[in-house]
């Protein structure tokens, strides 16, 4: 279990070297290759190199009445009155769901700079891959929030071209 520090010390500590061209897909499932690349922490050189596939599904949109049946499952009033809040005014939000699959990933250990392997790593990812690739750089401890914060920038960089693709089709 990693403490609140940890988990802040992985966000503050990853960064994106290569996103993808792509966003999220409205009307489908869309699959991202990552390579997360971390240093270890007790060796000099020694390097980690996590290659896999994050499966983004489909937007869900989910209406007033949904959102609140949703936040007011174990909270107290206040999450009653701001449940209710929504409702009048009709809000709606899109709900994302991600799955990182484990089976696809691989990791090898590289005895290099951590800025040559970044390079290489980059440069190896083939130019048909790029629209669906990331190259992410990240904390070997925390590999996982790392990943968690590359989707939530994907989410954030993906909703208002989703919002203004189930606008078109009347669903929002």
């Amino acid at each position: 279990m990693h403490s609140e520090d940890d988990v802040q010390y992985a966000i503050d500590n990853t960064k994106v070297i290569l996103s993808p061209e792509r966003r999220i897909a409205t009307f489908g499932t869309t699959s991202f290759h990552f390579y997360l690349v971390t240093e270890l922490m007790d060796s000099v050189n020694e390097i980690r190199v996590r290659d896999g596939k994050i499966q983004a599904d489909r937007p869900q949109i989910l209406t007033a009445e949904n959102i609140a049946r949703l936040t007011l499952e174990g909270f107290g009033e206040k999450a009653r009155k701001f449940a209710e809040m929504l409702q009048m005014r009709n809000a709606a939000m899109l709900k994302y769901g991600f799955q990182i699959r484990k089976d696809d990933l691989s990791e090898c250990l590289v005895h290099d700079s951590i800025e040559a392997v970044l390079d290489r790593v980059r440069s190896q990812v083939p130019e048909a891959s790029r629209s669906s690739s990331a190259v992410i750089y990240g904390v070997d401890e925390g590999w996982e929030i790392c990943l968690l914060k590359f989707t939530v920038e994907m989410i954030q960089q993906s909703a208002g071209g989703n919002i203004q693709d189930f606008r078109r089709k009347g669903l929002f």
